[in-house]
């Protein structure tokens, strides 16, 4: 079979970036129709598991780009090999566009350690594992019926961005027994001269004693659930399993969104300027889509009221590679994520290029501009990224009836809750936990608010 036009721009593409120091994973590339891009996009990867609010994003999704507010170009899932698709409907020289952006968005994921640290875990071809949990759960769905597999994904899909990356994938439980400690010495005199009672010979072994559940705060509530669910079936641990493995596998698209997406706009823009293959024309329209992507989201010549991560990132990219080369630049790729990428090199010049400043949406739609200060800026920015941004919540005690007590650390991450939201996924926890749940959180003015299950 003859290869297309598109075909034969790849393998220079390739050749090219190779050329050019960029160290990828191979990627298997397939052009699919519109519908299926924003399918996958919804549910963020080829084959998922069936659950309802999938259905609610798509149908969000689907308005959206009616309304000319999105467009898909392509779709990308790291891995070896990664797989990327890409829209049949875009021109040639999109489509050429896209897989120089693909390129730089491999290269990314193979050589940063945020990915390369999620994806040891979860294994090179996780793409294959989650079509093996849509299997797990149809067959589920079977034995038991699809009232009660709803039933645990909800309370796991409400709850996948409560995990906990550096405690690993596959943490063991807590210990049965830990060592008793002597209460701490409060009396001064004593801590000073040492003065304590000491009526053995000191070879008496140290008694231990059973931790309390948990014997620390745990925010990985995926985790203690699957873990420690008091009547959790095998069949619903793995389903709840199923999702946080799933989490794990995005966590590091969700917390580089920015360093990702500028780092393959910068590699996408780079390789079509050495590619002297293309057709002048192709060329040209090609560089117009690279405006369309990175351009900023409010129209030309007013300020960015809404983030383009491709904007901000690539303008990034641009100074950095300028002030440290690009082999300056990789080393910033493969050891940084959002947080330190914004906190360190978001400058004021460029804050100020960009037009970027902290700002109020007032009840009429009027906008207030707050300050240009850059670090707060900059903490504005990536405050929706703290904690897969969900609120920071952990399983503060289990009571000896069962009661599950968690609790908001609100003073961690200063962001506040949706009460009626909150009651919601307590009764979701309640269904697969089957013991009360309680959650201690403030209200907005920082007293006290207690939301239960049996309230």
């Amino acid at each position: 079979m003859r290869p297309s036009q598109l075909d034969v721009y790849r393998v220079e593409l390739e050749k090219l970036a190779r050329d050019q120091g960029l160290d990828y994973y191979p990627v298997d590339f397939e052009e699919v129709p519109a519908s299926f891009m924003m399918e996958i996009a919804v549910y963020g990867l080829p084959v998922r598991m069936a659950h309802w609010s999938f259905g609610v994003r798509y149908i969000y999704q689907l308005i959206q780009h009616r309304m000319g507010h999105s467009r898909l170009f392509e779709v990308v899932f790291p891995g070896q090999p990664g797989q990327a698709f890409l829209d049949r409907k875009n021109s040639l020289p999109e489509n050429t566009l896209v897989t120089a952006h693909v390129l730089g968005h491999a290269d990314f994921s193979k050589n940063n350690s945020l990915f390369r640290r999620s994806h040891r875990q979860v294994g090179p071809r996780f793409v294959e594992r989650a079509a093996a949990h849509a299997r797990t759960v149809d067959k589920a769905a079977d034995a038991h019926g699809q009232p009660r597999v709803e039933a645990v994904l909800d309370a796991a899909l409400a709850l996948e961005q409560h995990i906990d990356l550096y405690k690993g994938l596959r943490r063991p439980r807590y210990p049965e027994r830990v060592e008793k400690r002597a209460p701490p010495v409060t009396d001064e005199f004593q801590r000073r001269f040492a003065l304590l009672d000491d009526d053995g010979d000191g070879d008496e072994q140290p008694s231990t004693t059973r931790p309390p559940l948990p014997p620390w705060p745990e925010g990985d509530l995926l985790w203690f659930i699957a873990e420690y669910g008091p009547e959790l079936d095998d069949w619903e641990r793995d389903l709840v399993l199923a999702v946080r493995e799933e989490s794990f596998y995005f966590y590091p698209v969700f917390a580089c969104q920015i360093m990702n997406e500028g780092w393959a706009s910068y590699w996408h823009a780079r390789l079509l300027r050495e590619a002297d293959f293309l057709p002048q024309g192709e060329y040209v329209d090609a560089v117009k889509t690279h405006s369309d992507v990175v351009r900023p989201q409010a129209g030309e010549g007013s300020a960015a009221l809404s983030l383009n991560p491709y904007h901000l990132g690539f303008r990034m990219w641009e100074e950095i590679v300028a002030a440290r080369g690009v082999d300056g630049a990789r080393e910033v790729m493969k050891q940084e994520d959002d947080f330190g990428f914004v906190r360190n090199f978001l400058t004021e010049d460029l804050a100020e290029e960009l037009q970027l400043f902290n700002y109020r949406t007032e009840r009429n739609g009027d906008i207030t501009v707050l300050d240009h200060d850059p670090d707060k800026l900059r903490e504005m920015l990536l405050a929706p990224k703290f904690n897969f941004g969900a609120p920071s919540v952990s399983v503060r005690h289990v009571r000896t009836d069962g009661t599950l007590e968690l609790e908001q650390q609100h003073d961690r991450d200063g962001r506040g809750l949706d009460v009626e939201r909150a009651r919601r996924v307590l009764a979701y926890i309640k269904k697969i936990w089957r013991r009360p749940v309680i959650l201690h959180t403030v209200d907005d003015k920082g007293g006290a608010v207690e939301i239960s299950t049996e309230k």
